[in-house]
């Protein structure tokens, strides 16, 4: 690359968008952009560098090693204008704005439900906005800067706790529970069951495929027969509650309809940790820092 040649950040944004989503379509929809103008902006980020960042195949895109290294970049470029945003705001007061949130069902009731009653006291001139995303989903969400903050869970898919763009901090874990329907020969009377101790024709009733949720199903059953699917917990239950098969499910996701019954896993259970997430660099700004701390206390008093 030229010496005189300068790199527009703007346009490694959209190398990143790329890279996360796999497709320019997916990419210009991250972006809020039409299709044509992502690919303006590849043309012109490899006009700028000298370097071709992308191999076309037909309508498939995908990134060369130089791009690959770009992106790396990218990422640093990212959190390094995170970090400078939080500079910024360090100077002014850093206590007045709103923070966008997205949280799976049972960790708004857990954790930023019980949350903003305090953040009203100790900081009013604070807005949360929370919107119901689950884990997998809302990570996506967060890097595209949608939100500010993620409530998510463990994923070897989409959450990896060594990636740089991303801030863990830990709420809470929690076990996943065996749940029966009343009629089940196994339900009476029983409070630990072995996930062994279940019949090889069971129908099991688990989230969707891409929600570490149903990894976990897919990881500690073996060959399970998957015969209904839903990301909402409490149509989980309610499906095991008809007798359409059973279930694990996270213990704070439970609600106690009639026709079902929780048994605890014996041995050791399958759990699920709950993270909150940010972007690297973001969470030194002054808002975010006690946002953050307010739910991290939240978190570690969920049992």
């Amino acid at each position: 690359m030229d010496n005189d040649r300068v790199i527009d950040p703007r346009r490694l944004r959209v190398l990143r968008a790329l890279a996360d989503h796999g497709t320019v379509t997916a990419a210009s929809e991250a972006l809020h952009l039409t299709p044509s103008a992502v690919s303006q902006q590849l043309a012109a980020l490899e006009s700028e560098t000298g370097q071709e960042l992308l191999r076309r195949r037909g309508r498939r895109v995908s990134l060369t090693p130089v791009g690959e290294g770009l992106v790396k970049h990218a990422n640093a470029v990212a959190a390094e204008l995170e970090r400078a945003q939080a500079t910024l705001a360090s100077f002014a007061t850093g206590t007045k704005g709103h923070v966008e949130l997205a949280s799976f069902a049972s960790g708004i009731t857990q954790v930023v439900a019980p949350t903003i009653p305090k953040l009203r006291f100790f900081m009013p001139d604070v807005t949360v906005v929370v919107r119901d995303a689950e884990g997998h989903a809302s990570v996506p969400l967060l890097l595209d800067g949608e939100i500010d903050m993620a409530i998510t869970e463990e994923s070897r898919q989409l959450l990896s706790t060594d990636n740089p763009r991303l801030k863990l901090y830990p709420l809470y874990t929690e076990p996943f529970d065996l749940v029966l329907p009343e009629s089940h020969p196994l339900s009476g009377g029983k409070k630990i069951l072995a996930i062994k101790d279940l019949s090889d024709t069971e129908d099991w009733i688990a989230p969707l495929p891409g929600n570490p949720c149903r990894d976990l199903v897919e990881q500690v059953v073996d060959r399970p027969h998957i015969t209904h699917t839903s990301d909402d917990f409490r149509a989980i239950v309610a499906l095991v509650a008809a007798g359409a098969g059973v279930a694990l499910v996270p213990r704070n996701a439970f609600v106690t309809p009639r026709g079902a019954v929780r048994v605890r896993v014996a041995d050791t259970p399958p759990v699920r940790r709950v993270f909150v997430a940010v972007r690297t660099g973001s969470d030194d700004h002054p808002l975010f820092k006690r946002v953050l701390g307010a739910l991290i206390e939240t978190g570690r008093a969920v049992k």
